[in-house]
């Protein structure tokens, strides 16, 4: 923990009734706030739910403490607000929010001729344009049909922008128009997962390859890389166009108008993996990913000019363990896997580059000259061993269109399990990084071709923390071009997970502490760092507060039982308020370890409240929340 209590920093000035309001919310006089300083933010502590209503609901009945140079401290009451559901529409549109569209921009439907709405609002991003306020959110996958089918293998996914209106005394956010961001300019969209601002106002995206990612020893798609081309050919493409695997797996950067028009590129020169997302440093130039699945890596990329990020150099972590203790600790180094712009690498896709142009691959075991044959053993995106040989002068193609494979083959550790959100803390030059899961790669196992991580299961995973550095090299001792590289890595004690023997209720690890985190973001001013699990031992999903001064933690949100904490962002002035996006997405995704009387409880709770189609299916599954927490003013 760090010694200090709180830093000093500065309460921004806002409107003198906002300051009315504020104040009479707390039943405290305004001027007992007026010109002071600001020395830090607390939050109080929301209970996890107890009766089926609260269970099946988003409930807070947290507050943010606002403490002050004098002594004095106001306490705001929070509320969670909601947007829209995906299955409204906003505005003048005339489709629902979540709808999904093909290349043409016409509205998809199902083959009952139902319309094909997702249920899976994530990331957000709050942008102010021309001195409009807009929202862009993600889509992730679609879950469930109307009819309660699951839907088929995947589907091409979406985001949209939306403008918000602000009452300019209570701050309150009305979505007032909205319009789906179009992707057929960059070969459509694929698992948008989190995301969030860049630091000079556009959005960044993300694509969770994971359908299109495997490969088979024969340089084929995976089974279910096969079935996700397959519907990416014909619901996105109509089977005009087959689908390429590589098109996919990149960081989309969406820039918003002032008229809500937006535009958005893909960025190839960042890399092609199972990206949560990416933060960029306060230098503007170094970006750090979350990169989902199995036997995963840490990637670092430096654009080459500050802003832009359509070119730079990509690196991959090596973790040198120094401790196996409470998540384990670690010394990081970099391999560097290559630089290139955007325009370098979408001419390999275009020139029609495939897998077996890249490498030579099999999974079967070779006779012991293997090595001598210029194959290197690697596992990367999965958990079996693949032997791999790099064919001459695609060095360029391995690192950007297998960025983890590559990765892998120069010696950078694949063996991180579902690694998720990325926040900064500028002023400490810590990046925190969620591990969701610590499992799989991430375990002890001598079987491996190489075993960097030797870890103890912990189910409910755990967020780390990364010291940045500058004046670094790489492992081929040559200068890396920032300083804001990250050389050791560990948790903090507070946010590692704790398993249990399953609860009354079903809850697998503590309800008392982060179990699974997923989405991060990190107020600068707040000096908290904000956890949205996605959890698959938590009965409730929960948005946690961390203040990175005290060590205190604080659950401030519940989501609904089944549902994941998305759309976690952070908007600390807005014309004097400040606001938490929250999301959710698939509520009703019970946990398996539920006993049978609590999950029908919850079902009949839902039933009656929000009834059921006309398939029967419960509107509970089709639905999700897009909103914000708010009642704060602004930093």
């Amino acid at each position: 923990m760090n010694s200090r209590i709180f830093s000093s920093r500065k309460f921004f000035a806002f409107s003198a009734v906002a300051f009315a309001v504020a104040a009479a919310l707390s039943a405290c006089d305004s001027t007992t706030t007026t010109g002071k300083t600001l020395t830090g933010v607390e939050f109080t502590d929301t209970p996890a739910p107890s009766t089926n209503a609260d269970m099946v609901s988003a409930t807070t009945t947290s507050s943010a403490i606002y403490h002050y140079s004098d002594g004095s401290s106001v306490e705001y009451p929070l509320s969670y607000n909601v947007l829209y559901k995906n299955t409204d529409t906003v505005g003048l549109s005339a489709n629902e929010a979540a709808r999904l569209y093909d290349v043409s921009g016409n509205a998809l439907l199902d083959a009952n001729g139902d319309p094909v709405v997702a249920e899976t609002p994530d990331a957000n991003t709050f942008l102010t344009v021309g001195g409009k306020h807009f929202l862009v959110t993600h889509y992730e996958y679609d879950w469930k049909l109307a009819d309660n089918s699951g839907s088929p293998s995947r589907m091409p996914m979406s985001m949209t922008v939306t403008e918000l209106s602000q009452n300019a005394t209570s701050g309150a956010l009305t979505a007032v128009a909205q319009s789906p961001v179009d992707f057929s300019g960059v070969a459509g969209l694929w698992i948008p997962c989190a995301g969030g601002p860049s630091p000079w106002n556009t959005h960044l995206g993300s694509e969770e390859d994971y359908d299109l990612y495997y490969v088979n020893s024969d340089g084929t798609p995976g089974t279910t890389a096969s079935a996700g081309l397959t519907a990416m050919t014909q619901k996105y493409f109509n089977s005009a166009t087959t689908a390429n695997p590589y098109d996919y797996g990149y960081i989309p950067e969406v820039t918003v108008a002032a008229d809500g028009s937006s535009s958005v590129v893909k960025h190839y020169s960042m890399g092609r993996g199972t990206w949560e997302l990416t933060r960029v440093m306060p230098d503007n130039r170094t970006a750090y990913f979350g990169d989902d699945g199995t036997n995963v890596g840490l990637f670092m990329y430096v654009a080459d000019t500050a802003a832009d990020l359509s070119a730079g150099t990509l690196y991959a972590a090596k973790w040198t363990q120094t401790s196996a203790d409470n998540g384990g600790a670690a010394t990081l180094t970099w391999v560097k896997l290559g630089h290139a712009t955007d325009a370098e690498v979408k001419a390999l896709i275009d020139a029609g580059t495939v897998f077996t142009d890249i490498f030579d691959i099999t999974t079967t075991v070779l006779t012991p000259d293997w090595a001598a044959q210029g194959y290197k053993a690697i596992r990367a995106g999965q958990s079996s061993t693949e032997y791999v040989r790099l064919k001459t002068g695609m060095e360029q193609a391995a690192a950007f269109l297998e960025s983890r494979r590559y990765a892998a083959y120069l010696g950078a550790t694949t063996e991180f399990n579902k690694m998720e959100g990325v926040a900064v803390n500028a002023e400490d030059k810590v990046v925190y990084l969620a591990m969701s899961y610590i499992d799989k790669g991430m375990k002890l196992d001598a079987t491996g071709p190489v075993d960097d991580i030797q870890l103890a299961k912990i189910n409910a995973g755990a967020t780390y923390a990364l010291t940045l550095s500058s004046g670094q090299n790489d492992t081929d001792t040559n200068p890396i071009d920032s300083a804001w590289v990250a050389t050791a890595m560990s948790v903090p004690a507070a946010l590692l997970g704790e398993d249990i023997t399953v609860d009354a209720l079903g809850n697998t690890s503590n309800p008392a502490k982060v179990a699974n985190p997923d989405n991060l973001f990190f107020s600068d001013k707040m000096r908290t760092l904000f956890i949205g699990e996605d959890s698959g031992t938590h009965v409730n999903n929960f948005i946690w507060a961390y203040n990175v001064d005290t060590g205190k933690l604080s659950r401030i949100l519940s989501q609904p039982s089944g549902a994941e904490a998305t759309g976690l962002v952070v908007q600390e002035n807005m014309n004097g308020h400040a606001y938490i996006g929250a999301n959710n997405q698939h509520q009703g995704e019970w946990l398996s370890s539920m006993p049978t009387a609590v999950r029908d409880a919850l079902i009949a709770e839902v039933t009656a409240r929000d009834g059921v189609n006309s398939y029967g299916t419960l509107n509970y599954y089709l639905e999700a929340n897009v909103g914000y927490i708010g009642g704060m003013p602004g930093l």
